[in-house]
């Protein structure tokens, strides 16, 4: 009979196994599956893991604490993402990692429930490189952990009537230090950009000069509610720190950022410097002027 216990749940699985396949040949791609398997079965093991089970190019992992279900996730990035015997003449091969922490039955070696299906999800949603993750898991995490996780989306899930809210977790060091909050030492220097102003439809939103952020998006509760069928619920959000602004995408179909010096930014899941002025897009370019432009002036 099964028991019933709380677990981390990870999935990781090699990104476009097919066309690996079909470039390479049987042979050398299974060794490259095979050895991306072994790499991930070790990184288990080496935090305190049980390896489930494998299937083809995937392995199925749980953790008794969120934070070793982490510290597999980076070192499986960490050692793929630099193993010589991943490199091959169009590129190198890489892996999605999904996990979700929450309630599962275990029957002998194996576990079954929502929990797991909501952790496969998670895969799903990651692209090459990336680890995604759920906000119960991220509440299970240590301040560490929790400093390198950000929100990017909400996402529907089989079997549960509620969005999931969707967090990164940045393995790279560069990264997650460039996420860390900065503490402006001295006074600020003349000539920097004071406020960024966003305006839209007759309403104008400024960060700086005490508001830290915004946020864009279809949801009512966001700083600019633009609507739209390409549009997240919480699709971007513009950050001030240190008299810089940065646009950072949380969305499915990412941001459009064209600048009045004729620069056009597309950035998904990803971040960008606003400087000068220009328009913002959500899910689709949005020219100057039109129901869907945001327009955007960072001010001396």
């Amino acid at each position: 009979m099964g028991k019933d216990v709380e677990v981390a749940i990870l999935f990781a699985d090699v990104v476009g196994s097919t066309q690996l396949y079909e470039q390479l040949g049987d042979v050398k791609a299974r060794q490259m599956v095979a050895r991306c398997l072994d790499i991930m079965r070790e990184a288990t093991e080496a935090n305190h893991g049980t390896v489930i089970k494998t299937m083809g190019d995937e392995v199925m992992s749980t953790f008794s604490a969120a934070d070793d279900a982490m510290n597999a996730a980076k070192r499986m990035q960490e050692r793929i993402s630099t193993d010589p015997e991943l490199t091959h003449d169009n590129g190198r091969v890489a892996i999605r990692i999904g996990c979700h922490y929450g309630p599962v039955v275990q029957e002998q070696r194996d576990v079954f429930g929502s929990a797991v299906h909501t952790a496969n999800r998670m895969t799903s949603q990651a692209k090459a490189k990336q680890i995604i993750t759920t906000l119960s898991t991220v509440q299970k995490l240590s301040a560490e952990w929790q400093a390198a996780s950000r929100q990017i989306d909400i996402a529907t899930v089989r079997g549960k009537a509620d969005e999931v809210v969707l967090f990164e977790v940045l393995w790279q060091p560069e990264e997650a230090t460039s996420m860390l909050p900065t503490v402006g030492q001295g006074r600020k220097s003349a000539g920097r950009p004071k406020r960024l102003s966003l305006r839209y439809q007759g309403r104008e939103v400024t960060v700086g000069e005490g508001r830290k952020s915004a946020t864009l998006g279809r949801a009512e509760d966001n700083d600019v509610v633009v609507k739209g069928n390409l549009i997240s619920r919480v699709h971007a959000r513009i950050e001030s720190s240190r008299d810089k602004f940065t646009l950072i995408d949380e969305s499915t179909n990412g941001t459009f950022v064209q600048t009045s010096s004729g620069e056009e930014i597309f950035v998904r899941r990803d971040s960008t410097q606003l400087i000068g002025e220009g328009v913002i897009g959500l899910g689709r370019v949005a020219q100057p002027g039109t129901a869907l432009a945001v327009h955007f002036v960072v001010e001396e």
